[in-house]
């Protein structure tokens, strides 16, 4: 730190605006921003003290009834920072078929159901998680249970739409698009309009995403009512602690390389991207030839097998399996 009478230097500032930051989030509770004591009870079992960025700018403006466009990455926090609000207007007027949210995988949507449940443990929330992979019959046996909030992929949500008799949205309250920019990104732009066309034009409206992309700009004017925004996102952000590195070598080498990384950091679990879903097939393959416990997995599996995969993962790592892994 500078002694008294030097001028103050850039990490003295930086130190100095460090901690009125820290201090300033101390300071707030998700009961300061207005939520609810029976969620702020969730919260808690939850393990959550302190809101997030995302959480913190957005529930004031959600709880007086204004409409979102938030612009966070995946682990932000934005989940509970649509989920709180919802949450709260239906404990306020229980009504089923309340809140409607689209994303853009089966994954995520089972993600999202999950901390609904369990911020409405409370309250008795009721969800459905309408998706493709699983069998439609069920799914319509769900809906006609008439839950409080449906999570759904896009292309599923139209099929039930057009095909599942006596369900509608007539009664929905809130819609949510999770993760915007992917949604329209995996060609969903039909579905999407489909929906739009059918959910009460009084209704409440939040759409988040990573980036604002032009097809996000256009999804925005056609389905929020002047909507406030939120911006907590750098595009391409990176975890500070993340340790990144690559290599340069011949496309008929990587499988070598790739070997020869799994055994060199043996007692180590990884994950492996690959481009195609035949890909990923084919290197399963390869490192199962050569000794090597690996699993496949891609969007042309069926849920029940993507789920028993991912069972292990959600046992022995669950912030990883139930925040970070998307697919």
């Amino acid at each position: 730190m500078a002694e008294s009478g030097e001028p103050e230097t850039t990490v003295d500032k930086r130190e100095k605006e460090e901690k009125e930051a820290n201090s300033t989030t101390e300071e707030i509770s998700f009961r300061s921003l207005g939520v609810t004591e029976v969620l702020c009870e969730a919260c808690a079992a939850l393990n959550w003290t302190t809101p997030t960025a995302i959480q913190r700018e957005s529930l004031p403006i959600a709880l007086k009834g204004k409409d979102i466009i938030g612009l966070a990455e995946t682990g932000s926090g934005k989940t509970a920072a649509f989920a709180l609000p919802i949450l709260q207007a239906l404990l306020d007027t229980p009504t089923r078929l309340f809140a409607l949210v689209l994303t853009p995988t089966r994954e995520l949507a089972f993600q999202i159901s999950e901390q609904f449940e369990a911020l409405g443990s409370g309250i008795g929330v009721k969800c459905a998680v309408i998706v493709g992979g699983v069998d439609i019959i069920t799914q319509a046996m769900a809906l006609a249970k008439k839950p409080h909030i449906v999570i759904a992929t896009p292309g599923r949500l139209v099929d039930h739409l057009e095909n599942t008799k006596g369900f509608s949205l007539r009664t929905l309250r809130y819609l949510v698009m999770d993760e915007a920019d992917r949604i329209l990104n995996m060609d969903f732009e039909t579905e999407v309009d489909k929906i739009l066309k059918v959910v009460p034009k009084e209704r409440h409206t939040y759409l988040y995403s990573a980036t604002m992309t032009r097809k996000v700009q256009k999804l925005q004017r056609a389905s929020l009512h002047n909507p406030v925004k939120v911006e907590v996102s750098s595009k391409y952000q990176t975890v500070e602690k993340l340790q990144q590195s690559y290599i340069f070598i011949p496309s008929k080498y990587k499988d070598c390389y790739l070997v020869s990384i799994l055994n060199e950091l043996a007692g180590n679990s990884f994950m492996v991207f690959c481009g195609t879903c035949n890909n990923v097939q084919r290197t399963t393959i390869l490192l199962r030839t050569l000794g090597l416990h690996a699993v496949p997995l891609h969007g042309k599996m069926p849920q029940v097998t993507s789920s028993l995969l991912l069972l292990p993962a959600t046992v022995s790592h669950p912030p990883l399996s139930q925040r970070g892994l998307e697919l």
